[in-house]
This record gives C-alpha cells, sequence and structure tokens, in this order.
C-alpha cells in the first residue's frame, strides 16, 4: 500500500511541476526578454531608431551602405589578348 501511494504522490507532483511550467515559464520569459531588451538598447539609439520609423513612409526602400565599385584597369593590366582560330 506504501509504494502505490508514494506512485501516486509522486505522479501528483510532477503533474503539477508540469503544469505549473507550462504557465509560469513563458510569463517569466516574456519578462526576461523584455528587461534584457530594455538594458542592451541605450535611450539615444531607441530615438534615433524611432526617428528613422517616422521619416521613412511604408513600402520606400533605404539602402544604409552602398559597396564601392571595382576599378576597371588598362588593358596593359589586363594582360595580352590574343587571337586564335579553332583548327578541326
Amino acid at each position: 500500500m506504501g509504494l502505490i501511494k508514494f506512485i501516486f504522490i509522486t505522479i501528483m507532483v510532477l503533474w503539477l511541476i508540469r503544469l505549473l511550467i507550462r504557465l509560469i515559464f513563458p510569463l517569466v520569459l516574456k519578462s526576461m526578454f523584455s528587461k534584457m531588451q530594455q538594458t542592451a538598447a541605450d535611450p539615444r539609439q531607441q530615438q534615433q531608431q524611432q526617428q528613422q520609423r517616422r521619416r521613412t513612409p511604408e513600402g520606400s526602400i533605404n539602402i544604409d551602405y552602398v559597396p564601392p565599385q571595382p576599378k576597371k584597369g588598362n588593358a596593359d593590366k589586363l594582360g595580352d589578348f590574343v587571337e586564335y582560330e579553332e583548327v578541326k
């Protein structure tokens, strides 16, 4: 009888823990992520992001960086061009 009572109590405790984790864990994660986001972001950065969002109308494209175009070299630097005919 003692073994059955122990197994029943163990199952009930595990079920209760699972229920509590399912209800409380998302709330804890949500609050933890919001705190991390607030501490990681500098107030000046938040203001800049808000200003950028206000300035650009919806659907517009904003390009922050344009890579430099490679310069085309002279023909001397590219090498010699040799004309050839294919012989069959």
